[in-house]
């Protein structure tokens, strides 16, 4: 089995849908909830791919969390050896500060509730971007954003609030600014913390939004387990992905 990494950095947000589609999809999960005093492993060696989740803490308050610093040494090391590597997120600002990208609070507000996002030309050479819809529904729920991508990253998906929402930095690794493993009640029950209305993009659209996700983004999630597993070589264009067993077979 493809053995991924999970960094669970907050106990309020961890993998949700996101497991299902994983497993599903033939991965085995190293969940470490460092947030609870599990360690930051030294090194990629031991595992096919990483994910990093979200959290509430920003990618640089070492002093709230202070297993960040050891997260961000991770992922330079993932960037360093190609080792595949999704950030979500909090955990995508942490892949950027780990690459020399610059994260800050946004100047225009807060995102949060059901958006879209708009493909860049890059993604359609990209493994896991190039089968999603032109405008794919996402989850945002941040104040800070990435304002500065590292050198040489790639910009894939752009928001009309903020514009580096999805990027790839070197060969494997992919950074989100959004959610995609919420549920449309997992946000709300986050934005009833705030004292956010389920109005707006936390009514109706948000269901929307969710319904719509929860196949795109499933999807996009087999393929990055394709990609671990080295069914799919990062720079493959795979359109047709969802006609593909996990095993790599072709679809009936």
């Amino acid at each position: 089995m493809t053995r991924i990494l999970v960094l669970e950095h907050d106990a309020s947000d961890p993998l949700l849908r996101l497991a299902d589609w994983l497993t599903e999809a033939g991965a085995q999960l190293d969940v470490r909830r460092l947030h609870a005093g599990d360690p930051v492993p030294a090194g990629t060696a031991d595992h096919d791919a990483i994910i990093s989740l979200g959290g509430d803490m920003g990618a640089n308050d070492d002093d709230i969390a202070p297993w960040l610093a050891a997260t961000r040494a991770l992922l330079a090391k993932a960037l360093a050896s190609s080792t595949p590597t999704l950030g979500i997120c909090l955990g995508g600002q942490l892949l950027a500060t780990a690459g020399g990208g610059i994260v800050e609070v946004g100047d225009k507000g807060p995102e949060r509730g059901a958006y879209l996002t708009a493909k860049r030309d890059a993604a359609e050479t990209d493994s896991l971007f190039a089968a999603l819809p032109m405008t794919p529904d996402v989850m945002q729920y941040h104040n800070d954003i990435v304002s500065r991508l590292p050198t040489g990253s790639v910009l894939l998906l752009s928001g009309t609030g903020y514009p580096n929402q999805a990027w790839r930095q070197g060969a494997a690794a992919w950074g989100l600014q959004f959610h995609i493993e919420p549920t449309a009640d997992d946000l709300r029950a986050w934005g009833d913390l705030d004292g956010v209305p389920p109005v707006g993009r936390f009514g109706a659209m948000l269901d929307d939004a969710a319904e719509s996700m929860a196949e795109v983004w499933r999807e996009f999630i087999h393929r990055f387990v394709a990609v671990a597993a080295g069914r799919v070589h990062p720079g493959m264009r795979l359109s047709l992905f969802s006609d593909t067993h996990p095993d790599g077979r072709a679809g009936d």
